[in-house]
């Protein structure tokens, strides 16, 4: 039988990680040119060529970067259209 105290501690840490956002991830490939990557990040997520060519070199020198985060089905959504247009992506709750 749980005590009412570690009901509560349970309870409480599910609370929390379902406040979290939600990232999306881009990982490097050997596939995808650079021009390319930072297309997409514009036309997906609508970002400056600047943002988004930041956000490629992360990818590249880094070998990732958090391109967007929200609810877990805003990510999903996300990470669905990166792979539609062929790029590596994951997503994560940290």
């Amino acid at each position: 039988m749980t005590t009412p105290v570690e009901a509560e501690e349970a309870l409480g840490a599910d609370v929390g990680s379902e406040d979290r956002p939600w990232q999306t991830i881009v990982w490097n490939d050997p596939v995808n040119l650079m021009s390319y990557v930072t297309y997409v990040f514009q036309k997906i997520f609508g970002y400056s060529k600047e943002h988004a060519t930041k956000l490629m070199l992360d990818v590249h020198h880094k070998g990732r970067a958090v391109v967007s985060s929200g609810t877990k089905e805003k990510v999903e959504g996300d990470v669905a259209k990166l792979h539609a247009a062929g790029l590596w992506a994951t997503m994560e709750q940290p």
